[in-house]
């Protein structure tokens, strides 16, 4: 099943921190309930965004790899 998303964000291309940097402004650009589709190429946002997500009062909804792709979706929170 397809997890629905209100925002996406694709950083294809980008190397770590610009990954995270970005998914942080869209999060902060969203309204409280909205979902962020984040796509990235970077290997080190598997652990960076998860582990970022942890910290703060925002939720991983799911993530997962597809191919040189991962995907996460963040649930935002206040």
């Amino acid at each position: 099943m397809t997890q629905a998303y209100d925002v996406l964000l694709q950083v294809h291309g980008l190397r770590c921190p610009m990954p995270l940097l970005k998914t942080k402004q869209a999060l902060s650009s969203m309204d409280s309930g909205q979902v962020l589709r984040v796509e990235a190429t970077d290997a080190g946002s598997w652990r960076d965004i998860p582990a970022f997500v942890d910290l703060t009062d925002h939720q991983l909804l799911k993530h997962e790899q597809d191919g040189d792709q991962f995907i996460f979706y963040i649930l935002k929170r206040d």
